[in-house]
Order: C-alpha cells, then structure tokens, then sequence
C-alpha cells in the first residue's frame, strides 16, 4: 500500500540490497521524498553521497546481519524509523481477482500482491481507480469492454510474460475471480509454457457478491440449496436451456444483458415457468448501482434501459430479498434516527 504521509522535499534514508528495497525506493520516491540509499550495513557499493541526517530512515528487511547496529544509532540520535517489508523475488506473474470493483472487497493477499508489484495490468472491472494508492508500480490498462478489446487476449498474455522474463513481478489485475470466466487458465497455461513462475489470488467472485449489494442470498433454507453460474456473453443453445430450467435452484448470469431477451425467450420455451421473480443488478458495489425486479414473461421490457456491467438472477431467492428489504429499509432508518439523537 503507498504511503499516506506527505514527505515532499524530506531526505529518507532506505537500507537495505538493492532489490529487497526496490518497492519501498518507489513508495518514498511517491510521497515527494528525496531518497537516498543505503545497500549494505557497512555503506560498501555505489550508493552515492547520504544525508548527514535524514528526516527518515526507511529499513528495509532484507535478511543481511549487521543492520540492528547502524538502526538502533539512528534511534539514539532521535532519528525515527520505519519499517519496510522487502520485495518479492523478481520474475513472476500473480493473477488477482479483484473483486466487484469497490477496494473494500479486496482480499489481503491481493492487496500484498499489489504492494509488491512492479508492472499491473488491470482489466476495466476491477478497482483499477484505487491503484495509485495501493501500488507504487507501473499501471498498463488492458482493460475489454463487450465487443472491444482495448488489447487482445493473446497479446495480453505476451505482455505478461515479456515483463516477467525482464525480471519484473507482474501483477494482472481482474475483476471478480481469475477462474470465473476470467480466462485465468489461459493466462496461466501461457505462463507455464514459457517458463515463467505464476500463482492465483482468488478473488470475490460478482455472481454472489453482486446479488448480495442487492440484497439477493444466492442459496436461502426451504428456497433454493444450490446455485448456477452461467456466462451471458453468448446465446445458449437449446439443449443448454433446456438442462438449466430444469435444473431448479438460482440461476447467476454474469454480463447477460445482451443475450437477455435469448435467455428468457429461451427458458421459457425450455418450461419454466413465466412468473418466476428475476433481477437484474446493475453496476454492483458502484456509484448508480440499481436493481430492476420483474418476472421471466415481462423482464424484457422491465429491464429495457439497463446496461452491463450486470449480474441477473433468476429463482424464488429474489422474493426473499424483496421481503427483506423493508425489514432493511426500517433498520437503516432506525440507524439514521439513532444517529441524529446521538448528534444532538
């Protein structure tokens, strides 16, 4: 995470070998400080000229013996210092899913993943506008939109690589989860193929996440006990159609708004019935986020003016949540008016 502290025009001092304490020269270095280095305990190498007393010494944990000496003189002198986790080894690609795109659905090792990156290339649905304050790395925005790819699948994967056998630790930021419909076995098979060390970072996926914001339990007791992702970017075929209306429980459609007018055709044709609830949840965890509940016969016309990003549902779960929001709409008046008493 980069620092939140302004240091514009303080001489900072960072110890530690030149990679372990790459990261943190670029976290200071983005705070405003004039950086100095430090590599080795005993002040050997080409680190140039040092502050005779910095405002800040920055230690970085690089496992070299003989550091504790020169910090605890530091410390004496009433110098402050802070301490620094050492990068990650060079080389390598994380895939992280980013979630729905709000920075609190993060998972801590995504977050540590983008602490320690050099390069991110980040797709459009994930929190790419929170990156300046959570990476000190180069951002390279890759990100597709339905029918536009700002850069190809294929050439996305070439980036990865070639940045990671320059000895970069590559971080390819989604949305959501790598492995839900995100092309993540592709990225990382690319990976394999040419030698290069990768690891996923799952992330929360926006086919429970997103009916969530709306208030929408995938599973509920006595309602529905299992639940089923399906990717809306293309039509399903018939014998698909037909195998998932008779499958029951919740039917998840992530990006279905183009293929939404096949899907409820289709479903119905398939037998489910016409009055099942559906929703549509558009932009979830976003600014406009809004939901749109109809049934499958009218949900065309109901959702006429939507847009993706968005998630629909379709099973009984939907009445769940329209029971359960006035019960939430009572709670959060109760806290606004709990609030105003506390205020006054």
């Amino acid at each position: 995470m980069q620092l939140s502290i302004d240091l514009t025009g303080r001489e900072v001092l960072v110890t530690g070998s030149e990679h372990a304490a790459r990261q943190a020269v670029r976290r200071y270095e983005a705070a405003g400080a004039v950086v100095y280095r430090l590599s080795t305990p005993q002040g050997a190498g080409n680190d140039g000229p040092l502050p005779e007393r910095p405002f800040l010494v920055a230690a970085v944990d690089d496992g070299q013996p003989g550091w504790e000496t020169l910090l605890n003189r530091c410390r004496a002198a009433g110098i402050p210092v802070a301490a620094e986790p050492a990068a990650g080894p060079a080389g390598h690609v994380t895939l992280v899913g980013g979630g729905p795109g709000t920075p609190e659905l993060l998972t801590v090792a995504a977050v540590a993943a983008l602490r320690d990156a050099d390069v991110v290339f980040y797709d459009r649905l994930a929190p790419y506008q929170e990156l300046p304050s959570l990476t000190s790395a180069d951002l390279v925005d890759v990100g597709k939109k339905p029918g536009h790819h700002k850069v190809s699948q294929a050439d996305i994967e070439k980036l990865m690589v070639e940045s990671a056998l320059a000895g970069n630790n590559v971080v390819r930021l989604k949305g959501g989860d790598p492995y839900v419909f995100g092309r993540g076995g592709e990225e990382v098979a690319s990976c394999v193929a040419a030698g290069v060390p990768v690891r996923v970072v799952s992330g929360v996926t926006s086919a429970i996440s997103v009916p969530a914001a709306a208030g929408i339990p995938v599973t509920h007791r006595e309602v529905s006990h299992m639940f089923t992702v399906v990717s809306g970017h293309a039509p399903l075929t018939e014998n698909e159609l037909k195998h998932l209306a008779g499958l029951g429980g919740t039917i998840v459609v992530l990006m279905g708004i183009g293929t939404l007018h096949h899907l409820a055709a289709g479903l119905r044709r398939a037998g489910m019935r016409s009055d099942m609830p559906m929703a549509v949840v558009e932009r979830g965890y976003r600014p406009g986020q809004r939901t749109t509940i109809a049934e499958l016969g009218t949900i065309t016309s109901a959702a006429a003016g939507c847009s993706n990003p968005a998630v629909l549902v379709i099973g009984e779960v939907v009445r769940v949540a329209e029971a359960n929001r006035g019960c939430a709409e009572a709670a959060a008046e109760l806290d606004r008016l709990a609030a105003s008493l506390m205020e006054a």
